[in-house]
This record gives structure tokens, sequence and C-alpha cells, in this order.
């Protein structure tokens, strides 16, 4: 899951996440590839939900892909 939640809102016991899977079917721009320790993830931006953040644990960054993943929410949520 990728944290898409800005670092600048106040804590709170739940985060706004985006999965990862593999062999998603990817839609151009709304599912970019995520790299991870020579891994690739599909960014399954539908899925977009709170989940509970004691539940998480960081296991990498996708920073250097933030702009891709901002695009992909830009895209859910105005279709372009």
């Amino acid at each position: 899951m990728v944290v898409v939640e800005s670092d600048l809102l106040p804590p709170d016991p739940a985060v706004v996440v985006i999965p990862l899977l593999v062999g998603y079917p990817a839609v151009p721009f709304l599912n970019p590839v995520i790299r991870h320790e020579g891994g690739e993830y599909v960014l399954a931006t539908r899925l977009i939900a709170a989940v509970r953040r004691s539940g998480l644990r960081q296991v990498g960054s996708a920073e250097g892909q933030g702009d891709e993943i901002t695009r992909a929410v830009d895209v859910l949520m105005g279709g372009v």
C-alpha cells in the first residue's frame, strides 16, 4: 500500500492509502507501475481507502514516483 495522504495534515488514527497489486489491469495514467526492490506493482487507484495507521509498517518509499501517483488520483477524481 502507498500512503497518499499529505504529511501536512494533523495526525489521525486513519490514513488514506492505495494498494499495490501484481497483475492488476492497468489503465494509462490511472494505474502507474511502482517499482520497489526489483519488483513491479500496479497502483490500484480505484481501490483507494482509509485504514488504521497502526496496521501499517514502512517497507520503502514511492516518493520518486510522487508525480505519477498524484496524477493517478487526479485522473480518478477528475477524469483528466
